[in-house]
């Protein structure tokens, strides 16, 4: 199964993270399948793949609780239901 979620970039005390795809049995800062955003807290600047984000919900990848509210932020989710109601 894969999951979109955060993995943790930086240094000490100045986290930023990937946002990736990633196997569900992998570490945090294990191998992932793909990156498909970038999130800095500290600044609050976020950068999403809305293609490759939506490609792979739509494979049935679960988004974590963080990653859904960053995505759910930017639209992404209003995306998907778009291309499902277009396909459909």
């Amino acid at each position: 199964m894969v999951k979109l979620r955060l993995k943790r970039c930086g240094r000490k005390q100045r986290a930023v993270y990937q946002i990736v795809a990633i196997d569900v049995r992998s570490r945090r800062e294990g191998r992932d399948l793909r990156k498909v955003g970038f999130y800095d807290p500290i600044n609050n600047q976020t950068h999403l793949n809305i293609p490759a984000i939506l490609y792979f919900l739509e494979k049935g990848a679960q988004p974590t609780g963080t990653v859904h509210d960053i995505s759910k932020r930017v639209g992404v989710f209003t995306e998907l239901r778009l291309n499902q109601t277009k396909f459909n």
